[in-house]
């Protein structure tokens, strides 16, 4: 497969908006400062390829007024802190083609690298405040199909927001007026509040601060982190969804009742403790997104544009994980994300406010060469997309025939839930791992389901 960018362009907003710095959340500017990249795939659309384009980026541009911080660029300030700077300097819009035709992808899901169909981003010879905080590619097939390659930056949305801004570009493109436009005010969550006097927690009652467990033996990550790692997306049918649901949920052993979510993470960190052969006493965590919108009290205005998630860490070791039901893995799992409330998100919040220094957590490797927190072995991080509204976005020549994340800068131990194509409950789980180590993960996920 070859691509030929044929034209690239930054698309302004239409008309003059609000310019300034805008204060960032210490949720927005810690964790991944990189871009996100998503791929969505539709058949032949017009036989006007011409006017597609210009209808493409002249609804763009007309989203932008409303939804203009995207069209800003980040800069550095004191304390390894980030403001966007919101200067209408545009979104890069590449036009591109392909010399296959949709049909050669054969099973898309069988084909998670896509890499010259998403735009890609220099962090190491692009300056930050010349980077842009979203770029899009648009490549036409010989079949006449497109395919729209998204990449987002994180610390500017999350995926709520990154949809957001997607499907209300969409309903534009139809022909449409903007829906619900985006709340953009981030003092919701004190963005820009001088730092505090006073922590009630401190960096030990926030794991999600301090370093992942090493293995046994080793005294850093160092080895793990050059290990060559492979993706796969592996299907669940809603046959076997069920019948994970139904192990965590089996009585007595628990009386609560533990979603396809819980019980899919749960089975998938027994999975990798079991193929990674990790010593009983080994400790491994699992890194938990959890979105905070209808968390805090109150809850987040409705349309929030930002960042509104944070990581939690549940832990356990790998023999009682092992030798553990996966009901007793779920409530782990369980127990995990319902310590997060208004109380707790206040002290994260409280607790960034205080750092001299927010760079230590913030994932820099792509960009400085810094090494970020790492959930490969024994470690796993999990992120749901299974309430994103990723599937039916309609530029006006109907809906995508798939849809998935981009996988460029996956690491050991990324693992994303999505649901399945197949939809009624079937899922799919897109998973990084070492190569030494996929096989044998496959082969135990499934085999290990149909155990009793």
């Amino acid at each position: 497969m070859r691509v030929t960018v044929n034209l690239s362009s930054m698309v302004k907003p239409a008309e003059p908006t609000w310019s300034g710095r805008l204060a960032l959340s210490e949720l927005d500017q810690t964790g991944m400062t990189t871009h996100v990249p998503t791929i969505y795939f539709y058949t032949q659309s017009s036989k006007n390829w011409h006017n597609v384009l210009q209808t493409l980026k002249t609804s763009l541009s007309t989203t932008l007024v409303h939804f203009y911080p995207l069209a800003g660029r980040l800069c550095s300030i004191t304390g390894g802190r980030l403001e966007l700077n919101c200067n209408a300097n545009g979104v890069r819009f590449t036009e591109a083609y392909v010399d296959v035709n949709l049909v050669d992808l054969d099973d898309f899901s069988k084909n998670p690298i896509f890499d010259q169909l998403i735009p890609s981003v220099d962090y190491r010879n692009t300056p930050l405040e010349d980077t842009p905080l979203l770029l899009l590619q648009v490549t036409r097939f010989v079949c006449g199909g497109w395919s729209l390659g998204f990449c987002i930056s994180h610390v500017a949305v999350d995926g709520q927001s990154a949809l957001h801004f997607l499907s209300e570009w969409a309903r534009v493109c139809r022909g449409e007026p903007l829906g619900s436009p985006p709340y953009l005010d981030r003092k919701v969550l004190r963005a820009g509040d001088p730092k505090i006097t006073c922590v009630n927690r401190n960096i030990e009652q926030h794991a999600q601060f301090s370093p992942p467990p090493i293995l046994l033996g080793q005294s850093s990550n160092e080895n793990e982190r050059k290990q060559e790692t492979t993706v796969t997306m592996l299907k669940l049918t809603v046959t076997l969804v069920e019948k994970l649901r139904n192990k965590a949920n089996k009585k007595p052993e628990t009386e609560r009742r533990f979603t396809r979510y819980e019980a899919v993470t749960a089975h998938a960190w027994r999975t990798a403790c079991k193929i990674r052969n990790l010593e009983p006493d080994q400790k491994t965590s699992i890194g938990i997104c959890i979105d905070v919108r209808r968390r805090m009290n109150p809850p987040l205005p409705e349309k929030y544009f930002g960042n509104a998630i944070v990581d939690v860490i549940a832990t356990g070791t790998a023999g009682e994980l092992v030798s553990g039901t996966l009901g007793f893995v779920s409530s782990k799992i369980r127990d995990t994300i319902e310590k997060v409330d208004d109380e707790f998100m206040n002290s994260v919040i409280d607790f960034l406010k205080n750092q001299e220094d927010l760079s230590k957590f913030q994932d820099l490797q792509l960009i400085k060469d810094e090494k970020g927190p790492f959930y490969g072995n024994p470690n796993l991080g999990v992120i749901s997309w299974l309430t994103l509204p990723i599937y039916g976005v309609d530029f006006g020549w109907g809906k995508e025939i798939f849809t998935g994340p981009g996988t460029n800068d996956a690491e050991d131990g990324d693992f994303l839930i999505l649901r399945g194509e197949e939809g009624g409950g079937s899922l799919i789980v897109a998973l990084c791992l070492q190569v030494r180590h996929m096989e044998d993960f496959k082969r135990v996920f499934y085999q290990s389901i149909e155990e009793d």
